[in-house]
């Protein structure tokens, strides 16, 4: 096994995150798969602790910024808070991804704010508990055909249009909206806006029934003439065809290595599991025999294990690398490609490897692997993911490489 040295400054709040998985999460994470859309009243508490480690600039397990021009930093290498927000996210994903994704202001949408708003919207947005609204009934992995549309009406933005599969969509505070200010000038035309609850014309139309993640809530919404003030633009509002829409885009270079580190959590424990499950059966698992000389679970256990050690090294490097100011689009995605398939398997793998109690609820394994699926979808598909690693490899531009 490859053993990175986890920084020591990170040793508390890896503790801490495990802590709360293994004596909250795990606890009630069979209550809330089956008590979908029930809210776990449980959460309040660690999303108070999880404010006050973002305050403190130490990260939780939540959502962050990629924030790229900071000043008066320190040269040389830096783990900061990507990185303890990967670790931290790891460990409580261990204990239930659909519970994190259920913390009060740790949303998805959170991390839009954080990546590209300025100085001024962080302030204003502070404490807001926000979701992402990206997908359309008609627009899914290629987010440059969003139809959902932004006017500039005085000092106000009216935005129309419907977004799905919107997770928190009910719960946050607030959706960050993906809308075009141009459908005629393409891509660079989109751009995400601050929407608050209560606004007039912002409706929750439903939320979604699941196969996993039922802790969390999914749901479609609906925007008709909705205004804004034009300061909720986060970022420029200015349409740069030569730039693309890369401002939004930055979210991702954050939101993929989370999400990837939600699907590592997750393999983890089904790991765990099932090396108990395979151990109390007497199977030998040797790191010192080769493959093909052991028990075909245990050969099957250790092609599973290094699987998940990769994904968990692409992470690692794509949130370093966030942390450090160094462009990290193509291995956010390679870390999403592969920990999204490599979850899917490994749970599949495993509840086959725990036999009838990988299949029954006697354990959490066939729950987890219901919950991996999603991991390898939202964010960003299993295939748009290689298709921007390819073009980023090959040099090759969408249009040129679809």
């Amino acid at each position: 096994m490859i053993n990175l040295e986890v920084p020591k400054k990170a040793g508390t709040l890896i503790n801490q995150a495990y802590q709360a998985a293994a004596e909250v999460f795990r606890p009630i994470s069979r209550k809330y798969d089956r008590a979908e859309h029930t809210y776990p009243a449980e959460l309040d508490m660690f999303a108070a602790l999880l404010d006050g480690l973002n305050s403190s600039g130490e990260g939780g397990a939540g959502a962050a910024g990629v924030r790229r021009s900071e000043k008066n930093e320190k040269p040389g290498n830096r783990n900061g808070s990507n990185l303890n927000i990967v670790l931290g996210t790891i460990e409580m994903c261990w204990g239930d991804v659909g519970l994190l994704l259920s913390m009060p202001r740790q949303g998805l949408g959170n991390a839009a704010i954080g990546s590209v708003a300025t100085d001024e919207q962080l302030k204003k947005f502070s404490g807001l508990w926000a979701a992402m609204a990206i997908t359309e009934p008609d627009c899914g992995s290629d987010s440059a055909a969003i139809t959902a549309t932004a006017r500039l009406d005085g000092d106000e933005y009216v935005i129309n249009g419907e977004k799905i599969f919107v997770t928190a969509g009910e719960r946050a505070d607030a959706v960050v909206v993906w809308a075009t200010l141009d459908k005629s000038k393409g891509r660079a035309a989109i751009k995400s806006f601050v929407v608050e609850k209560g606004t007039p014309g912002f409706e929750v139309v439903r939320v979604e029934h699941k196969l996993g993640i039922r802790a969390s809530d999914t749901a479609v919404l609906r925007f008709e003439n909705v205004r804004v003030p034009k300061e909720n633009l986060l970022g420029t509002p200015e349409i740069d065809t030569a730039k693309g829409f890369a401002g939004v885009m930055q979210t991702f270079d954050n939101t993929r290595p989370l999400v990837a580190a939600m699907a590592i959590g997750v393999a983890r424990a089904a790991l765990e599991e099932t090396r108990k499950i395979l151990t109390e059966a007497g199977v030998t698992i040797d790191y010192d025999k080769p493959v093909h000389s052991q028990h075909a679970a245990a050969a099957t256990f250790l092609q599973l294990e290094a699987d998940y050690e990769a994904a968990y090294l692409l992470t690692m490097e794509s949130a370093w690398m966030a942390d450090n100011r160094k462009p990290n689009s193509l291995q956010a995605s390679m870390a999403k490609a592969k920990a999204g398939r490599s979850v899917v398997e490994i749970t599949l793998k495993c509840v086959e490897l725990a036999g009838t109690l990988g299949y029954t609820e006697e354990s959490l394994l066939e729950k987890w692997s219901r919950d991996a699926k999603i991991l390898d979808i939202f964010e960003g598909t299993q295939q748009i993911q290689q298709l921007i690693v390819a073009r980023r490899i090959l040099g090759k531009t969408s249009a040129e490489l679809k």
